[in-house]
């Protein structure tokens, strides 16, 4: 069996389709919630918009700060992760200690931890919300969220991600993962 390239830099092709999918996620879960205003009124404005601003405030301004500065790709010169957020940690921050980066996965309120919860949130609110409110709107809002964790999951981190990350041999999710031998 053939092992998988590791990446320097990453395909913009894999990049943008990473991002991508996350900011689709974070936009539709913040409509999803955001859609509760008819039925919390005010709330469920608030609700919509401190969800997106909590995911996106998250995934691209604490992950550089707490994450990525600890990352392989912060120390490799011209190296893009699949995020690109190693570029911002690079520029905003110093260069943390590599073997602090497994502690990423330490904790109840570990940075994957909220990470995983931006994702699942949405998802699980939704669910009420679409009984409570239906329409068919709603309803593929909440199924194309699933379709993109789902596709997250089961494609683009297994495929496109973990596989050819050099961090792979001391991320927690790589070996949960079992990438860490392909």
């Amino acid at each position: 069996m053939k092992k998988a390239k590791l990446y320097d830099r990453y395909p913009l092709s894999s990049i943008l389709t990473y991002n991508g999918i996350t900011v689709l996620h974070f936009l539709v879960g913040g409509v999803v919630l955001f859609s509760t205003v008819r039925f919390f009124g005010v709330w469920g404005g608030v609700l919509g918009l401190s969800y997106a601003s909590f995911s996106f405030i998250e995934m691209y301004v604490m992950m550089p700060l707490q994450v990525c500065r600890n990352c392989v790709y912060v120390r490799l010169e011209n190296g893009m992760c699949i995020s690109g957020l190693n570029v911002i940690a690079r520029k905003v921050e110093k260069k943390g200690d590599a073997s602090d980066f497994p502690k990423r996965a330490q904790g109840l309120f570990c940075p994957n931890n909220l990470y995983i919860l931006s994702l699942v949130f949405p998802i699980l609110a939704g669910i009420p919300i679409l009984v409570l409110n239906y329409s068919n709107s709603l309803l593929c809002l909440e199924i194309l969220l699933f379709m993109l964790l789902a596709a997250r999951f089961l494609y683009v981190i297994p495929q496109l991600v973990c596989v050819h990350c050099r961090s792979k041999f001391v991320c927690p999710q790589a070996g949960q993962m079992g990438v860490r031998e392909k």
